[in-house]
């Protein structure tokens, strides 16, 4: 099991940046179209954060032309290129599902003050 742990550990990423739950991010990912790569950002709120180590992924949310999208990344896969976090929402829960039933301005987070 040791030797599972350090096989794990070298392949985690160094430069993630710290971001919480609700918090508004840029995800910028890696899509692949037959031949070519390119870059796609993702942005949207936090609604939640699972796992630990290598396996830690997180749920961003948005809108999309009125309906609402989530897509789950893992941390420290290469896939994802760039966290860049935007803002700094004040919440007081560990996970924001309850943002799935609200539409607008009720799905909006307060911005966390930072000093």
């Amino acid at each position: 099991m040791d030797a599972l742990k350090l096989i794990s550990q070298a392949h985690l990423k160094e430069d993630v940046p710290e971001f919480n739950i609700g918090d508004t991010v840029k995800v910028h990912v890696w899509i692949r179209e037959g031949e070519r790569e390119r870059v796609q950002i993702f942005e949207g709120t936090v609604i939640a954060r699972a796992g630990s180590g290598i396996a830690e992924t997180f749920t961003v949310r948005r809108l999309s032309y009125g309906v609402g999208v989530e897509r789950i990344f893992p941390i420290h896969s290469p896939n994802v290129k760039e966290v860049e976090v935007t803002r700094h929402g004040r919440v007081r829960r560990a996970k924001l599902y309850y943002l799935r039933d609200r539409v607008g301005r009720a799905a909006r987070v307060k911005e966390k003050l930072r000093k």
